[in-house]
């Protein structure tokens, strides 16, 4: 057997592969995401956005697991969402974004869409849901997001294209959907419950 095979087979298998394909994608520049999308993707670590979204998984996890169904309905202040409505906008968005990054790395050029996050909310039964379905929501959804990604080939991770009026790049999405969930997660960690 070719030595370059042999290498890529060992590569495949010791789980570096993809952490050596993610860095050489590197981190999207400005231009490539709408100026309003810098602090999301300013807060993510790092140029592994795949071990990221990965770690992500796992921390929101160990935040939420064996939380009382109750803290699912907590609020921080009047007329803020709930535990349960941020961990489902978190999944909302994701998929928004998810899917936006399927059709820019598939060299879709139509424009996409906004959304209003508030009015997704607003008419999604989150509160109506125990707290451990909400987890395992996102958890599902994280997986297929890092399925996606990690099937992209380097062409697609810089691929543009318009999406609320802006041009992005696949990459951006990335990072858009990580420090998304990070900013969210934060805000769970310190304003709902209690674990700044």
């Amino acid at each position: 057997m070719d030595s370059g095979v042999v290498q890529l087979l060992q590569l495949l298998h010791s789980g570096d592969f993809m952490t050596t394909f993610a860095t050489a994608i590197g981190r999207p520049e400005k231009g490539e995401y709408a100026s309003f999308y810098e602090n999301y993707i300013a807060r993510v670590p790092g140029n592994d956005i795949l071990a990221t979204l990965d770690e992500q998984r796992r921390q929101m996890l160990l935040l939420l697991s064996g939380r009382k169904e109750s803290d699912g309905d907590i609020r921080y202040a009047p007329g803020k969402w709930s535990v349960k409505e941020v961990l489902g906008h978190v999944c909302d968005a994701e998929r928004i974004m998810g899917y936006r990054a399927l059709r820019i790395a598939r060299n879709d050029s139509t424009p996409l869409p906004g959304f209003d996050e508030n009015n997704y909310v607003a008419n999604a039964p989150f509160a109506q849901h125990p707290l451990p379905d909400l987890i395992e929501d996102f958890i599902a959804v994280r997986r297929a997001t890092l399925s996606l990604f990690r099937n992209f080939d380097e062409s697609a991770w810089t691929r543009r294209g318009v999406a609320n009026n802006n041009e992005v790049t696949v990459r951006a999405l990335a990072y858009i959907i990580a420090g998304h969930e990070l900013h969210h997660r934060r805000m769970l960690e310190e304003k709902y419950l209690g674990q700044s």
